[in-house]
């Protein structure tokens, strides 16, 4: 059943982020869990703070910021939920009887967006000081005006003092910048340490392959406590019902290679979900 949850949360549950509006593309149980910040991000909360206290304390944050870019769909985002969505207007008077002198040019125009996401931060109990940032990508943090605004930020860190943790779950959109090596793998996590940087530990993995446990770096010369990845996405599975809620006949979006969808269509055949 280990390997059905894996195709299920990393596959079925971010269909093409990018170019299909979130409401559409993605089942409702993924929607409620996991792309609203109480979830996954609460999940990953609740594991840690038992290894960590009575000395650090584990808080979910959220940044704000503004975003104006015609090729960012309102989509399902991971960490991320846009303020204020404007209601529906009712429908318009018809007006095809009118007399028109000039027929009009159907334009698109620049919309702001407020945009919130969620990360985590590990801070000392008894100075306040954030020790170690995990942040869980989104597909917002991986294109256009989004990307960029998260890039800074993720810079910020890399020239601090602190740790820190990136969790990139998405197939869709391209791998955020590494000097030595680019990731060509379906889904990996960054665990970068200050002491040792510009040296970083990539734990890259695809989709047949078991997700890995995660260190979470202290400080130095502390034990680091691990975050079994699996076993947390597997939780939330069961818990969540997402058996109840995912059309399975549907192919993944992004597609998968040809390897990777045979594997996966037996893997459904034989639990007879196709």
């Amino acid at each position: 059943m280990s390997a059905i949850l894996k195709a299920i949360t990393l596959t079925y549950s971010r269909r093409n982020a990018f170019s299909i509006p979130w409401h559409e593309s993605l089942p409702r149980a993924f929607r409620s869990v996991v792309y609203r910040p109480q979830s996954f991000h609460r999940a990953i909360a609740d594991t840690l703070t038992p290894l960590l206290l009575p000395r650090y304390q584990v808080d979910i944050e959220k940044r704000i910021y503004q975003i104006t870019d015609g090729t960012i769909q309102m989509v399902g985002r991971s960490d991320v939920s846009v303020q204020s969505p404007v209601p529906p207007f009712p429908p318009q008077p018809d007006t095809s009887g009118a007399i028109a002198t000039l027929q009009p040019v159907r334009v698109v125009l620049p919309i702001e967006e407020e945009v919130r996401e969620a990360y985590l931060e590990i801070k000392e109990v008894a100075t306040g000081r954030v020790i170690t940032t995990i942040e869980i990508l989104s597909p917002t943090n991986k294109k256009g005006q989004g990307r960029q605004k998260y890039e800074k930020k993720r810079q910020q860190v890399l020239n601090s003092r602190t740790h820190l943790v990136e969790i990139d779950l998405l197939r869709a959109g391209e791998a955020l910048p590494m000097h030595s090596q680019t990731s060509t793998s379906d889904y990996h996590v960054l665990v970068s340490r200050a002491y040792d940087r510009p040296n970083a530990d990539l734990y890259p993995f695809n989709l047949q392959e078991l997700m890995p446990s995660i260190p979470i770096p202290l400080q130095l010369d502390e034990q680091e406590p691990v975050l079994p990845l699996k076993l947390l996405l597997e939780d939330l599975y069961e818990r969540s019902g997402y058996a109840y809620f995912i059309n399975y006949r549907l192919d993944p979006i992004p597609a998968l290679t040809s390897d990777n969808q045979a594997w996966l269509d037996q893997l459904l055949r034989s639990a007879g979900l196709r």
